[in-house]
């Protein structure tokens, strides 16, 4: 199981953390990724990171702003948001999946956490 936490409000420009803490096996047997979702909206490809924490991906809004990483002694996954916009408000998801590399793609996700909620004001 995965859980997050660190979500909560924030004005624009302003940071925060996630994490993500798995309960059950190593974060290190999975690649790991972040997803937000608005109401009505598909869930959104945020970051990706790869089982061994070396190599990570981001979506075009996020890069450059948004930092990935890996603990594998806190069996947790991480999200440092900074430079924060409104349009960054959503749900943020953490998810796991068994197949070594990233993937930019929800479907490709075998196990994922409940949500924290990110928002951002003007």
């Amino acid at each position: 199981q995965l859980v997050e936490s660190g979500g909560g409000s924030v004005q624009a420009g302003g940071s925060l953390k996630l994490s993500c803490a798995a309960s059950e096996g190593s974060v290190r047997r999975y690649s790991m990724g972040w997803f937000r979702q608005v109401p009505g909206k598909e869930r959104e490809f945020v970051a990706a990171i790869t089982w061994d924490g070396l190599d990570t991906e981001y979506a075009d809004s996020v890069k450059g702003r948004f930092t990935m990483s890996q603990d594998y002694v806190l069996n947790s996954v991480f999200l440092q948001m900074n430079s924060l916009k409104p349009g960054d408000t959503a749900v943020y998801f953490c998810a796991a999946r068994t197949y070594t590399g990233m993937s930019s793609s929800a479907a490709a996700y075998d196990v994922w956490g409940r949500g924290t909620q990110v928002t951002v004001s003007s």
